[in-house]
């Protein structure tokens, strides 16, 4: 094959061909800098900028008494040595900031164990408050660190939790009932008990930590809104590819706003994240929802707002 016997050699001396490498090497270097932007951008600012996002949705069963009411949504702290005790603190003094009022929390406050941030969990959960409480639902992560003392956390943070449960908000002669159901991911939801002690009359939100339970839910026709978290949105999601991963039940409903058979299904970012500690283009969320009753009534309620 090299029959020639000379030596191979590589000709420099064409200029074009050294302007084209010196080009190469630029690139290379701008490449590698816009990687290490980039690393950095997903590590350490976008898991910071969290967005708090307003969205106002109409409940058909609402009554007028509930017209306006606000629910300020977290979920997946996912607190580990990335969710700190200073920056979850931050964090439920933001949502406290948003004065809304009733707060609901739908799972995953720890990743996988929870002995070692029992404490500074526990602290930063009690900074949470609202007139109408904290409800809160557990996740598959909190089973898989430890259900029980994950359990014993909220309660001693004066969290409300709603596992295969509800209770009732009353305003004059107007009801919204809140309930919850335990995790689905790890086969503990007994919707069924729920509905066989929930009033037939009233609008009724359910807690759901895996937001694919709405085809659970919706179908039986008591729920005007299910809340949920679990799917981070993807957490890394990429133009053209869109989410890099979707667990397990929160893969039909990633993220946002759903209409599922006349139910409506909200599904938050969440707050933490999963290993690798990354977002892209899927910033962490606080929602605040406005619940309005349907037409005429949130009409007259936004002209009397306009007007004051």
């Amino acid at each position: 094959m090299f029959s020639s016997g000379k030596p191979s050699t590589i000709s420099l001396n064409n200029g074009a061909d050294a302007a084209s490498l010196s080009k190469l090497a630029v690139g290379g270097v701008v490449g590698a800098a816009v990687a290490a932007g980039g690393l950095f951008y997903a590590s350490r600012v976008e898991p910071d900028n969290v967005e708090v996002k307003e969205v106002s949705l109409v409940l058909p069963r609402l009554s007028p008494e509930f017209d306006g009411y606000r629910i300020a949504q977290i979920s997946d702290i996912h607190m580990d040595g990335w969710m700190s005790f200073e920056r979850l603190s931050k964090l439920a003094k933001l949502v406290n900031e948003q004065g809304a009022d009733l707060i609901a929390a739908t799972g995953d406050f720890v990743t996988a164990k929870v002995k070692y941030v029992e404490g500074e969990l526990t602290e930063a959960l009690a900074i949470l408050e609202a007139p109408d409480g904290v409800a809160a639902v557990l996740g598959n992560h909190d089973y898989i660190a430890d259900g029980s003392l994950v359990r014993r956390v909220i309660k001693d943070a004066g969290l409300v939790e709603l596992s295969n449960d509800f209770f009732t908000l009353e305003r004059g002669e107007g009801v919204l009932h809140v309930a919850g159901i335990d995790n689905f991911y790890q086969r503990r939801a007994r919707l069924d008990l729920v509905l066989s002690r929930l009033p037939e009359e009233g609008a009724a939100v359910l807690l759901a930590h895996e937001p694919d339970f709405a085809e659970v839910s919706a179908p039986t026709g008591r729920f005007d809104l299910q809340m949920s978290g679990h799917s981070h949105g993807g957490q890394m999601r990429l133009p053209i590819v869109g989410a890099m991963a979707r667990p397990r039940c929160g893969r039909i409903y990633p993220d946002g706003v759903y209409d599922v058979d006349g139910m409506i299904q909200y599904t938050n970012r969440g707050l933490g994240m999963l290993w690798p500690h990354l977002r892209i283009n899927c910033r962490p969320e606080i929602t605040v929802l406005t619940l309005r009753t349907p037409a005429p009534n949130n009409e007259k309620a936004a002209d009397e707002k306009a007007d004051g």
